[in-house]
Parts: C-alpha cells; sequence; structure tokens
C-alpha cells in the first residue's frame, strides 16, 4: 500500500474542508483565530487517527448490525479521553474551544472516514489515512483563522501584524467565516485544477 498517496489524498484529493465540504460547524464555529482553527484541528486528527486505529482492528469482530453504533461509541470514547486532557493540561484552549470539543463525536469526517476507509483497510494504512485526513483538516481550520485573526483584528497567532484601522470586524463574526470559507474553497479548487 502507498502511505504517501494516503497522506496526499486527505490532504489535496479528498480534503474535508475545501473539497469534500465536510465539518462545517467547527469549521465556521471554531476559526475566529488561527490557533483556535489550529487547535480543534489537532484535536480532530489524534480522536481521527486513534479511531481508524481501533476500527480497522476490530473491524472482522464488528457485526454488520450493529457496526455504526460501534463506531460511535469507539469515537465518543476517544473524545472523552481528549477533552479530559486538554481540560486537565489546556484550559485556555479548553475555554476557547469550549463544547466544540465534545462536538468531535458527532463530526462526519471521523464517522465518515471510519465507514469509507478504516473498516476496510489494515490499521497501518488507516492511521495513514487518519494522518492525512486530520492534517488536511488542520491545515483548512488554521488557513481559515489565520485569514479571518488577521483582516479582522490585524494580528496572527496573537502576535499584531496589521494597524487597528484596517480591521474589518466583519471577519471575526458568523458571516465572515462563510465569505472566508468560500474565498479559500474556490482558491484551492482553481489551484487544484492546475
Amino acid at each position: 500500500m502507498n502511505y504517501i498517496k494516503i497522506l496526499n489524498n486527505g490532504i489535496v484529493k479528498e480534503n474535508p474542508t475545501f473539497v469534500l465540504l465536510l465539518g462545517m460547524c467547527p469549521t465556521l464555529a471554531t476559526t475566529t483565530s488561527a490557533l483556535n482553527g489550529l487547535s480543534m484541528g489537532v484535536a480532530t486528527m489524534a480522536v481521527l487517527i486513534c479511531t481508524n486505529f481501533v476500527i480497522s482492528c476490530i473491524k472482522s469482530v464488528t457485526p454488520d448490525k450493529v457496526r455504526i453504533p460501534v463506531f460511535v461509541v469507539v469515537i465518543a470514547a476517544f473524545v472523552t479521553v481528549l477533552q479530559l486532557i486538554v481540560k486537565a493540561y489546556l484550559p485556555d484552549i479548553d475555554k476557547s474551544l469550549g463544547i466544540f470539543i465534545p462536538l468531535i463525536v458527532v463530526n462526519c469526517i471521523i464517522l465518515g472516514r471510519a465507514e469509507a476507509f478504516a473498516c476496510k483497510q489494515s490499521p497501518v494504512a488507516s492511521i495513514f489515512d487518519g494522518i492525512g485526513i486530520g492534517l488536511g483538516f488542520t491545515l483548512a481550520l488554521t488557513m481559515l483563522g489565520m485569514v479571518r485573526e488577521l483582516l479582522g483584528t490585524g494580528s496572527l497567532f496573537g502576535a499584531t501584524i496589521l494597524p487597528e484601522s484596517g480591521n474589518i470586524l466583519l471577519f471575526v463574526l458568523p458571516p465572515g467565516a462563510f465569505i472566508t470559507l468560500g474565498l479559500l474553497t474556490a482558491l484551492m479548487g482553481h489551484l487544484g485544477k492546475k
């Protein structure tokens, strides 16, 4: 199996945000800053990698009738562990992401990859798929957060870059999320054709 191709697939060809348009709730809600986007992406990637691995390992002993509920329980277990770790060691991230960490359980990217890839492939290939899709999601959220933070507050990862007079409040508000997502999706689609 070509693991580099699997990684590239998740980052470029099947990017969950810019190509598949999955996971829009955390994409739009948590990208008010680059750090929030990066944090949400890394949290989702960690759950995705662990979930893909476990589901690939248990696929032969999971009956088809209960496959989806088993997937959801596995996802929920890893999200709970992640939430406890973030609460204990990263309280600022926990405070800024809030309810969106537990909502990773219902993120369609994770369940979709479990169904489309992990339950059909080897554990190692599933780990690489989780890394690729997770990196694609993390890069997309970080890019969205960077653009919104830079245009909305004039800063990048909290460091002031532009003068306050150039701030466009719209970009840190919900409509700014939609505008930025649309523009970046169009840009990525254009670059993908080349």
